[in-house]
């Protein structure tokens, strides 16, 4: 049982785990899921002129750094490398950076569009496990920022 899980547990947040071949990103994650990429929802650490922040996008998205940066209010915010991540989180196998601010002790930026599902899909710390929960199980026990992070590639 990862840390994510135990978590998950002793908040009392229901929750499915859903087993997977080993997956490294988010699209191999929805692949091996057969799911939807855009509500597997990919966490992403950032550094910040004030400390780390976590953001939390679509799968099927990129961060767009303008849109992230003018979120912060710091033009000089930048994502944290895989080695920062390895060296904050050893207890999490690289990849797997779940949405779950109040675990990691950090602020949580999520983009809009992650909003918009009933359910979503992450890590649960394994590269052999993840989440299935309600987007707002998740996200109404954390202190959120919802705000747009990427663009949607079909405009």
């Amino acid at each position: 049982m990862t840390e994510v899980i135990e978590y998950l547990e002793t908040k009392e947040i229901p929750f499915e785990v859903l087993e997977h071949e080993r997956a490294f990103t988010a699209l191999e994650e929805a692949a091996t899921l057969h799911v939807d990429p855009h509500i597997v929802v990919k966490t992403v650490l950032v550094d910040t002129r004030w400390g780390r922040v976590l953001t939390v996008i679509p799968g099927d998205r990129r961060i767009d750094m303008q849109l992230l940066r003018d979120a912060l209010g710091d033009h000089f915010a930048h994502l944290a490398s895989e080695v920062e991540l390895m060296g904050v989180y050893p207890r999490l196998e690289l990849g797997t950076l779940p949405p779950l601010g109040r675990l990691l002790e950090l602020p949580i930026f999520v983009d809009g569009d992650v909003m918009r599902h009933d359910w979503v899909v992450f890590p649960a710390g394994s590269q052999t496990e993840a989440v299935r929960a309600r987007s707002r199980d998740i996200f109404d026990r954390e202190h959120v920022t919802i705000t747009r992070l990427t663009r949607d590639p079909a405009a």
